[in-house]
């Protein structure tokens, strides 16, 4: 009877699962599914050359003088992202006389890694670029327990830096402490900020109260020690996804949210009138189709595009089925070929200048938010090589001192968002 090899292993791995995994990338979500992706992004980093002004001088009467446009110059770096699973060796070798048990293992194991890495990505594309998920503002009930499996830490948060998606129970997150946004309240995201170390001070994230706005933690933290029974998180106060802070790819939240007249820059391009979104801040208001209608026209207006999708939060969703009377379905072609007949998202309709467009719910996407997207100008630019790490001939690999195999999916990439092709409202009644 021949062995059960790793060699044999990671054959079976690849030919059952390696195309699901494309897919899965390419489909998990309307957002994912819809951005472009290229897979050729070698060297230090990328340049793109911004046009932000027309060539030449124009007039009447006599020749008029020309003048040479404005050029910008946008870079981008790969940011890192993974996923990790782990098969103890012991089950593999228990399932060695029974093909359906093991094949049914790995496929738990792979999936459930893929789909977690897919639920990361959609919260980094509608995040801010520096992976908080939560933060305080020093009100609220005080931090308690001991932060141990029987007295876990148990932290509220406020409504403002709450968000529900953003928590999954067996994450591991770092409480982060002298958060602080530099370009003042407009900034949607934390420009610094001190992460309490990896090594030492993971927290498990244990349990998910969303209608008290809690998450209870397991592990150590110094600043939560010296919160618990005394105060609330303050408002430097956070956490962020484990080695993550200020580490992620750019998002939707922290691209489209920077206001003209700050003193900031996107991908080395200073924020100015051709180079930011159209923001409209509601201020409380409800949503409304004459709301939806200035921004569509506005973005039009300033790029010569119209959106062509609309991403929004669950609330408001619920709200724009209430609001529109012909609810529509509406089917997304996905922009790779050989996802044909793999996508089917549907939602409601709504009657731009350009036609109909698609509005979908998204869960990382803020209660107050409504974003218009032009998905032509978001890519996603990876390093060759993404998906399954196996560059040592193996996707399995043995563990160091533990007796287990583990397998590594994710790679190096940057979201590109051209935010002048795009609109966004908030602060809209919730």
């Amino acid at each position: 009877m021949a062995d059960f090899t790793l060699t044999s292993a990671t054959n079976l791995f690849k030919i059952k699962y390696g195309k699901l995994s494309d897919n899965v990338y390419n489909s998990a979500n309307v957002m994912l599914g819809r951005t472009n992706k290229k897979y050729d992004f070698t060297g230090k980093r990328m340049d793109i050359t911004i046009p932000s002004s027309f060539q030449g001088g124009v007039g009447s009467g006599l020749l008029p003088t020309p003048n040479v446009a404005n050029y910008e110059d946008a870079q981008i770096t790969a940011k890192k992202v993974y996923s990790v699973v782990q098969i103890e060796r012991e089950a593999i070798k228990a399932s060695m006389n029974s093909e359906g048990a093991f094949v049914q293992g790995t496929k738990e194991v792979v999936q459930k890694g893929v789909e977690s890495y897919m639920r990361n990505a959609s919260r980094i594309l509608f995040g801010n670029g520096d992976g908080v998920l939560g933060y305080g503002d020093g009100t609220g009930t005080n931090v308690s327990g001991a932060g141990t499996t029987g007295s876990p830490y148990v932290v509220e948060f406020p409504v403002a830096g709450w968000l529900e998606a953003a928590w999954e129970e067996k994450d591991f997150v770092q409480c982060i402490t002298a958060l602080a946004k530099s370009l003042g309240a407009t900034q949607s995201g934390f420009d610094s900020g001190t992460a309490e170390s990896a090594s030492t001070s993971l927290l498990e994230v244990v349990a998910v109260d969303p209608d008290a706005r809690q998450v209870s933690l397991v592990g150590t933290s110094a600043r939560l020690a010296i919160l618990t029974g005394a105060n609330p998180l303050a408002a430097t106060d956070g956490f962020a996804m484990q080695n993550s802070f200020l580490l992620e790819p750019q998002g939707l939240g922290g691209v489209l949210s920077m206001p003209i007249g700050i003193t900031a820059s996107l991908y080395t391009v200073s924020v100015a009138r051709r180079w930011s979104a159209y923001q409209e801040a509601a201020g409380g208001a409800g949503i409304s189709t004459d709301l939806m209608n200035k921004v569509m026209l506005n973005v039009q207006k300033r790029s010569g595009k119209v959106p062509n999708l609309i991403m929004t939060s669950f609330t408001q969703f619920r709200k724009v089925l209430n609001l529109l009377e012909d609810q529509k379905q509406y089917n997304i072609d996905p922009k790779s070929a050989d996802l044909k007949g793999k996508i089917s998202f549907k939602g409601v309709e709504f009657m731009s200048s350009a036609g109909a467009i698609g509005i979908f719910p998204e869960r990382f996407c803020a209660d107050d938010r409504m974003y218009f997207l032009n998905d032509n100008y978001i890519t996603c630019y990876h390093r060759p090589g993404f998906g399954w790490f196996e560059d040592d001939g193996t996707v399995f690999l043995r563990g160091g001192s533990t007796d287990d195999y583990s397998a590594r999916y994710g790679g190096y990439y940057e979201n590109y968002i051209v935010p002048s092709f795009h609109g966004v409202i908030d602060g809209l009644a919730v």
